[in-house]
């Protein structure tokens, strides 16, 4: 009977790798990208890049286990959620008050350390901020905030 079982999870398991998840890029311009509005010293644009950008913008970097469902489900919705919440790679077409919360919610979210996820910074320990590296986030995006102040 377990063996049974066992023979019967398998074929799941491999009928699901035919269900691929969607990794095409949706149209967007280099124009509309957030550092082509906001000018960062290199080290904070990589710091946010390998922090943020998988999840919340077009230039997402699909690990090897992203073909392997259904982790690759769970990752493509994390990934939509992501982007939902905050897209980078669309940030011009953010209303200067939407773009101004949307930096806010980085601070909240920064302070609160809850971004990046922990679960993302097990699989990609360049996510992983220090308080140091926190804080000098936190700084910059209030510092961005002031060309968006709206009355």
């Amino acid at each position: 009977m377990l063996k049974k079982v066992g023979l019967g999870l398998l074929v799941v398991f491999i009928v699901c790798q035919f269900f691929t998840i969607d990794k095409s890029v949706p149209e967007h311009t280099k124009e509309e990208d957030f550092f082509t509005h906001h000018v960062a010293t290199e080290e904070l644009q990589i710091l946010i890049e390998s922090a943020c950008y998988d999840c919340h913008s077009y230039k997402t970097e699909y690990p090897f286990y992203s073909n392997i469902a259904p982790i690759s489900w769970w990752l493509a919705e994390h990934i939509e959620d992501g982007r939902k919440h905050l897209n980078f790679s669309k940030w011009t077409t953010y209303s200067d008050k939407k773009a101004d919360h949307k930096l806010e919610e980085c601070v909240e979210e920064l302070e609160k350390g809850e971004m990046p996820l922990e679960e993302y910074t097990y699989t990609h320990a360049e996510a992983k901020l220090s308080e140091e590296q926190r804080e000098l986030l936190m700084i910059w995006f209030k510092a961005q905030r002031q060309q968006y102040k709206v009355n």
